[in-house]
């Protein structure tokens, strides 16, 4: 069989070239009802664009670079796993290749990806890890780089120079909150990080949010802890926690919650058929072992980055400063039964 064009997928849907076009790299421009049809069809024909004949016309590499990072901690590196995989094939059915690149820090990171850019090896990089004072995209955006982020850029989103997407972390531990109310606890900890990271605060936030929500006394906000991300720590943590008083408890990981769970076993509260902790991240383990958890939809994230990304590389996608730039993806929370790992 021949291998699949533009030109041959337009005749048989009926479309335009440029339709079909504006369906891989502009999606907004085209209707939805129009859009999902042709999508359809390029995914059932197996089509990929010419990444050859593309960088000759444009002029542009198609490919984009990401840092990526240490796994400091083998449970909820994970979720990287499961983003990293999505992105690569969202941006494959795209046009584009994604490098991988490793950096000492951010300032190194930055000074990698600006000489790979001046070497026309990428036409853009993807960075994760935001922060507040998150200076690497003005940087290099200043350099001519063309830059979007898996993660807000904390403090006035309104005013972000590049395109991001980002998972509302204080909704899903919210939601996790709520669970547990739902569920009779009324003595609900929460188990941070010690980092005290924009990522850590906001998952706080919605922990605390739900208990105020449910008119619970301000002392119920003072059952919280900090520590490290570890499942030791998590089991230190809600001991420390169930000295106190707490009955349930909301986890800023699954690292947190599986050491959570320990302590809760060996204190014999009662584990089944549904344990009252909640972790976050949903990592495979949370799946194996029948533990709550809040899923950050990284598939979701993956190819809403790089809708909007490509879409902005090609010019005709929205500006980095417009309301299409930026999205905030609500995560689900997954509630489970505990399985045999954790019996009496």
């Amino acid at each position: 069989m021949k291998r699949p064009t533009l030109v041959s997928l337009a005749r048989e849907l009926g479309v335009s070239r440029q339709t079909v076009s504006n369906v891989l790299n502009a999606p907004h421009l085209v209707k939805p009802e129009t859009r999902e049809r042709v999508q359809a069809a390029i995914t059932a024909s197996g089509y990929r664009p010419n990444v050859a004949a593309q960088s000759l016309r444009k002029r542009r590499s198609m490919t984009l670079a990401m840092r990526i990072y240490p796994t400091l901690d083998g449970i909820n590196g994970a979720v990287m796993d499961r983003f990293l995989h999505h992105l690569v094939d969202a941006l494959r059915g795209r046009g584009y290749h994604l490098l991988l690149v490793t950096a000492d820090s951010f300032d190194d990171e930055v000074e990698v990806l600006r000489d790979m850019h001046e070497r026309g090896r990428i036409d853009g990089c993807i960075l994760t890890d935001s922060h507040v004072d998150d200076d690497r995209p003005t940087r290099l955006a200043d350099d001519g780089l063309a830059v979007c982020a898996f993660g807000r850029p904390w403090g006035r989103t309104d005013e972000a120079s590049h395109i991001w997407v980002d998972v509302d972390g204080a909704a899903g531990t919210r939601k996790a909150t709520e669970h547990l109310l739902r569920a009779g606890h009324r003595r609900i900890a929460f188990l941070g990080w010690t980092d005290s990271s924009d990522v850590g605060n906001d998952r706080r936030r919605g922990w605390e949010d739900g208990l105020r929500a449910a008119g619970l006394p301000g002392e119920a906000l003072e059952l919280r802890t900090e520590s490290v991300d570890r499942f030791q720590a998590g089991f230190e943590a809600a001991e420390r926690l169930l000295s106190r008083g707490a009955d349930a408890a909301v986890c800023a990981s699954d690292s947190l919650a599986l050491g959570a769970l320990e302590a809760f076993r060996r204190r014999g509260i009662t584990l089944f058929p549904r344990a009252p902790i909640v972790g976050f991240d949903n990592t495979p383990i949370a799946s194996a072992s029948g533990l709550s958890s809040v899923d950050q939809c990284v598939e979701d994230a993956a190819e809403a980055l790089t809708a909007r990304f490509t879409a902005h590389l090609s010019r005709q996608g929205p500006s980095p400063t417009s309301e299409a730039g930026a999205r905030l993806l609500e995560p689900e929370l997954v509630v489970r039964e505990l399985g045999s790992l954790f019996t009496p």
